[in-house]
């Protein structure tokens, strides 16, 4: 057994420009894929054949094996990100939108907020919006690191911003990529997350 590439949750044409046909080709088909592929090559040697992707993940963080936990957490990465956008444009309601309204002052200052933490973070990496202490919070991080490799950290939503996430539609224009994708947030998506298993919506078996 091997992870596989998911499917997008979508058609390749279904944001118009916002995210190009040939961004998803380049994206999801090609890194996304590689990855996939280097993780599935240093399995057996890591002794974890048949493993989640999050209990991979686990392993090497815990062994101080950074290729492969590059490798793993990049493939939970990105299919968390894939599940995060629509083409339909919505907006946060019920449990969410009050949850958004108390602890980060609205829709307009979350948005607000993690452009900021997006746009201003260093070199390649990622955007969050997490539950942290029963509260949301706003927050980057570097590279391939990701949320699900810390106790208490519950992913609800991410950005890309390594570069090759927005360079074919935006150039190096990182900001106007993230105006257009915080209008294409799966926000049915991020509720369902609050019940704090989103980490489990982009894991697979081995």
């Amino acid at each position: 057994m091997a992870f596989t590439l998911p499917e997008l949750p979508y058609a390749k044409d279904a944001f118009g420009t916002v995210i190009s046909p040939e961004t998803f080709d380049y994206h999801h088909g090609k890194h996304h894929n590689a990855y996939v592929t280097q993780a599935n090559d240093q399995l057996a040697a890591a002794g974890l054949e048949g493993k989640s992707l999050l209990e991979v993940i686990a392993a090497a963080k815990a062994a101080g094996n950074k290729k492969l936990f590059n490798a793993s957490a990049q493939i939970w990465n990105h299919t968390f990100y894939w599940l995060g956008l629509s083409p339909v444009a919505s907006e946060p309601t019920g449990e969410l939108l009050a949850k958004i309204n108390e602890d980060l002052g609205g829709v307009d200052a979350f948005k607000a907020a993690i452009k900021a933490e997006s746009a201003g973070h260093f070199a390649s990496g990622w955007g969050w919006l997490v539950l942290e202490d029963g509260k949301l919070k706003v927050t980057s991080y570097h590279d391939a690191d990701t949320p699900v490799a810390y106790e208490g950290v519950k992913p609800l939503f991410t950005l890309d911003v390594w570069e090759h996430a927005y360079y074919v539609d935006y150039r190096n224009a990182r900001p106007n990529y993230l105006d257009a994708l915080l209008n294409h947030i799966n926000w049915d998506f991020v509720a369902a997350n609050l019940d704090g298993e989103g980490a489990s919506r982009a894991d697979q078996q081995s």
